[in-house]
């Protein structure tokens, strides 16, 4: 009895975990775009993370599938105090250079470019595009990935101390949870 009860929790908390963990990717898929082939630049506007196939390389924070697309160009234009309009047409200038001829097809085993690279090629154009030295934009998406971040650790923190308060959850479970995100097992978490 006992054990069919841990196999029960155990399962329970794994559905829990990836369900956590696909609340905090749908968080971070604030502006998808089409991820491109390997043989291209291996960037798309908002930098697609590697792996997950809808994270826009951690940047933006409202909204799941297909949430606020211009939030990246919003905090990018506070950030480098430079007319939200203009930092838009760049980002879109980069997704139309970057896009796909086709979009990639299912069980592909093409690999996604490294999220690094793509940061740095966005960094680039948007530098280029704007008038504004590279390391600046780098350092203001650097940040806006930071503060998207702790935004995601924070949801993922709240709905997990509620499962526990709810007893859905032990806090050993909850930190279990806490941990994989953290060491990227599971969901978009602090990778």
């Amino acid at each position: 009895m006992a054990s069919t009860k841990r196999i029960t929790l155990g399962v329970a908390a794994g559905a829990l975990a990836l369900g956590a963990g696909l609340g905090v990717t749908g968080v971070a898929s604030a502006a998808t775009t089409p991820s491109p082939s390997a043989t291209e630049s291996g960037t798309t506007a908002e930098g697609t993370a590697p792996g997950d196939g809808t994270a826009p390389g951690g940047f933006g924070r409202h909204g799941g599938h297909g949430g606020d697309r211009g939030q990246l160009a919003a905090d990018l234009a506070s950030k480098l105090g430079v007319d939200e309009a203009k930092v838009t047409e760049a980002i879109q200038a980069f997704r139309e250079a970057n896009k796909p001829s086709a979009p990639p097809t299912e069980g592909s085993t093409e690999t996604r470019p490294d999220r690094t690279a793509m940061d740095a090629a966005l960094a680039k154009s948007l530098a280029e595009k704007l008038g504004i030295e590279e390391a600046k934009v780098t350092a203001a998406l650097a940040e806006i990935r930071s503060e998207a971040q702790a935004e995601r650790a924070a949801a993922l923190k709240s709905r997990l101390d509620k499962a526990v308060s709810e007893g859905t959850l032990t806090q050993a479970e909850a930190d279990a949870v806490t941990k994989a995100v953290e060491k990227g097992v599971i969901g978009g978490g602090g990778r």
